[in-house]
């Protein structure tokens, strides 16, 4: 009810502007009281507010907020370590130009510490710079721009003196222990300072600052993001916003969890979308500290915090505080190696603290005898790649599980006969993860060979995790609304992936009435459209040719299930029942594109081209594991309601691999779909990103031309004798793979580059766009098409290049024409 009620007045102050009142300055000797509800600051067109802010039970900060989004996100504040009272408290503007925050015994709870001979007044700018100046606003004695706390806003520069600190957790506005900051070495760095030790987490520190594409030779140490949704910083770090363009509203906050996120306002309801993550360099997991010391980090599928076997959560309440062992192995403890033991983790690792007996090339039974002859080893980490590297640690903290890791854990234990009884029966609250322990990291001995009660303690542990479950999902569903989903969107941090889900076979037949009505069929499967419980409209795909067990499709599908992007299909769940399996994606009412182009004017087909980009470029380069999607046609780009392109059927190429493909670049057979194949297919080179540029290509050739991949022609029979006739132009190609019906028809690709070559580009537009069109942007189509699709896949574009061509409005450079 109260999440109803926030919505409702949202929309009336969106509506009705019912938030109009407000001063525009705050003058010498005035005061704002925390008791006065019409005491606060407004920008000049409303953007931003400044107030005192609730952040507790009679607890209040004063804060810059967005005023119009829904629960007024905070970009700004003032005394977030040091709130005050709800009562006798006030922001005042002293006479000596010093700006003074009051608590209700008189005492200063923070102040601007400025001084001035001349008169000053405190605004707010509309850009959410809240600033101390001269009556003619020529000097500024103070900003807050130069003071962040956890977020940035556009032109709000960080540079050499300036920090972004995180909160503490969500709604709760006290510093937290992940920092923003430039280094001495001119590199922007994302740090875990916590209360006891500190490390840098991003860029990594185990490779070279060039490795992670930054550079240490400017000096200037500045970083911003203009209003286009473009960010770039001295040190070479730089990305653009997925919905790049004027006219949003975004902001860049270093979130609780240490991951900084770009966010976009949507001005329809009030709540922010991600539209910059750092991708494959930096993902939950990866962040120091999260799980605190001898904790472990691993995805089920969203990021999971757990403790390892014989180790108990410190704090149920904060995983910060990590795991704490159930013995005592310091290096006062007088203990034989005899008397001790390993548990061993498998693909786990703890990220630094190694011990000076590191070494490469060594035996297992070198390194662990290593370690179990060093009182300060609590544990090694050997590497099963063939290296033969050893890690022996001086302490477990940064701890994560991940399949791809090439490492397997030893955490120095005693043996002691009672701890197998004390496994069954000190299970507790702390363990509640410890299911994805059971799975994935195995106890065993110090010989390899499994624990003879692993199976007792792995059957406990399931019922237990079980009944649990069972409790905190009738207990969600009774105690919070529907409308929480809608909350934790309005959070933006990772909790969005939460709404992932396990369908059973009874409900998705129950949701498609016994899939009654077909709505697409492709290479992957029938589509069906079905309502599911809680009355949203899905698209359910019943999968055909997946090899897969149950285990690897399940971890497969968590993948693709976290991708989150505006230009994606959304994977709401799936379904594993026996030799069946399904996956159910969001529904969307216009479907494909191809059942839609004669019906788009060109705007739309270039706002369509330049959305399917974005969502090519988030699963070749920004999301967190990249992926392939090797079937980019029109019947795989789906259009909502608004005629905004969304990826369908990515990840399919992962789903559908066999034994034998051990990555995205290795396949067994040919995937894809005629026409829309790159060459290289054809030639058994490794695949990559690059495949699928060709097939985008093609795509942007159809929205231009209005015809398909290849279309149908009439040939005189002795035009093969020709020299340069059709025939001989695809054989020379190597397009053997698309002959039929003795030719008689053309790749659209050869027929777009002759009209480019004769002149003739307006005639290659699709007679069926009405009105009026840019020709400028028609010719920048083609050619970022026509690059897309050159034989040679090295002199194609990234996803990012045509985005950034698309984008900008730039024209291609000569050499490009060149090579088209």
């Amino acid at each position: 009810m109260e999440v109803m009620m926030m919505y409702v007045i949202f929309f009336l102050n969106v509506c009705l502007g019912a938030e109009t009142t407000g001063l525009s300055s705050l003058s010498l000797t005035k005061s704002l009281s925390v008791e006065k509800e019409g005491d606060y600051l407004i920008s000049p067109k409303g953007t931003f507010s400044s107030g005192f802010y609730k952040v507790g039970t009679n607890a209040y900060s004063y804060a810059i907020w967005y005023t119009h989004s829904l629960n007024k996100t905070v970009i700004w504040m003032a005394n977030r370590d040091k709130p005050v009272s709800s009562k006798r408290s006030s922001l005042s503007l002293q006479r000596t130009a010093n700006l003074v925050l009051t608590d209700a015994d008189g005492s200063i709870a923070w102040s601007s510490d400025t001084y001035s001979k001349t008169h000053v007044e405190l605004m707010l700018l509309e850009s959410g710079n809240l600033i101390l100046a001269t009556y003619n606003g020529r000097t500024v004695v103070w900003e807050s721009f130069g003071h962040p706390t956890d977020t940035l806003v556009p032109n709000q520069p960080l540079i050499r003196n300036t920090t972004l600190v995180s909160a503490r957790r969500p709604g709760i506005y006290l510093s937290g222990f992940y920092k923003l900051k430039f280094d001495d070495n001119n590199v922007m760095n994302l740090i875990y300072d916590g209360p006891l030790y500190s490390s840098v987490y991003w860029p990594r520190v185990d490779t070279t600052i060039f490795v992670n594409k930054r550079t240490p030779y400017n000096s200037s140490r500045i970083a911003v993001f203009n209003e286009m949704g473009s960010f770039r910083s001295s040190d070479n770090l730089k990305f653009n916003s997925t919905d790049y363009g004027l006219g949003f509203k975004r902001r860049l906050t270093l979130d609780y969890d240490g991951i900084p996120r770009l966010y976009t306002l949507d001005s329809s309801n009030g709540l922010w979308e991600i539209s910059w993550l750092p991708g494959t360099s930096l993902d939950s997991c990866k962040v120091h500290g999260i799980c605190g010391a001898n904790g472990i980090c691993g995805y089920t599928p969203v990021p999971t915090c757990f403790c390892p076997v014989i180790f108990n959560q410190t704090d149920s309440s904060d995983w910060s505080k990590g795991c704490t062992p159930r013995f005592n192995l310091s290096c006062g403890v007088s203990i034989s190696n005899d008397e001790l033991d390993f548990i061993k983790l498998l693909n786990t690792d703890y990220y630094g603290n190694d011990l000076n007996t590191y070494g490469i090339g060594m035996s297992f039974e070198k390194c662990k005898n290593a370690c179990l002859n060093d009182c300060k080893c609590v544990g090694f980490g050997y590497s099963q790649d063939g290296k033969g590297e050893c890690f022996p640690k001086r302490s477990l903290l940064n701890g994560y599980h991940m399949p791809d890791v090439t490492r397997t854990f030893h955490i120095k234990v005693p043996r002691n006969n009672t701890f197998n009884s004390q496994l069954l029966s000190g299970l507790n609250c702390s363990m509640k993860v410890l299911d994805l322990n059971v799975r994935n990291v195995l106890y065993y001995d110090d010989q390899g060979q499994k624990n003879p009660y692993i199976k007792y303690l792995i059957a406990f542990v399931g019922s237990f995790a079980v009944i649990e479950t069972i409790c905190i999902v009738i207990g969600w569903r009774l105690i919070f609304p529907r409308h929480i989903h809608e909350e934790f969107e309005n959070m933006g941090y990772i909790l969005l992936a939460m709404g992932f889900k396990r369908f059973s076979l009874a409900e998705l037949k129950r949701a498609t009435q016994n899939f009654k009505e077909e709505i697409g069929k492709g290479g992957f499967g029938t589509v069906y459209k079905g309502v599911i419980d809680n009355g949203r409209v899905v698209a359910v795909k019943r999968l055909e040719g997946v090899l897969q067990g149950e285990a690897e499709f399940w971890a497969e599908v968590s993948i693709i299930g976290k991708l989150n992007h505006k230009n994606l299909v959304k994977l709401w769940g799936f379904c594993v029942d026996d030799d069946q399996k399904l996956l159910v994606y969001e529904y969307m009412e216009n479907g494909s594109l191809d059942k839609n182009l004669s019906s788009l004017d060109f705007d739309k087909r270039y706002n369509i081209a330049l959305g399917t980009a974005k969502g090519l470029l988030y699963i070749h380069e920004e999301c967190l594991e990249w992926i392939l999607h090797c079937d980019v046609k029109p019947q795989n780009i789906l259009l909502d309601e608004r005629h905004e392109a969304k990826v369908a059927d990515f990840g399919m190429s992962k789903l559908l691999k066999d034994n034998s493909e051990v990555n995205d670049t290795s396949f067994s057979r040919v995937r894809g779909t005629r026409g829309y194949l790159a060459p290289e297919w054809m030639k058994n080179q490794t695949i990559n990103a690059k495949a699928d540029v060709y097939s985008y290509g093609i795509v942007l050739l159809e929205l231009i031309s209005g015809k398909r991949a290849w279309f149908p022609v009439v040939m005189k029979q002795d035009d093969d004798q020709h020299e340069g006739s059709l025939s001989s132009v695809l054989k020379h190609k190597g397009h053997n793979h698309l002959k039929k019906d003795d030719d008689q028809y053309y790749l659209l690709v050869d027929w777009v580059r002759e009209k480019m070559k004769e002149g003739k580009i307006m005639e290659v537009l699709d007679p069926s766009i009405g009105g009026e069109y840019d020709k400028e942007k028609v010719e920048r189509l083609m050619r970022v098409a026509l690059m897309c699709v050159l034989e040679d896949r090295d002199k194609r574009p990234a996803m990012s290049e045509v985005v950034e061509l698309l984008t900008q409005y730039d024209e291609c450079s000569q050499g490009q024409d060149d090579d088209v």
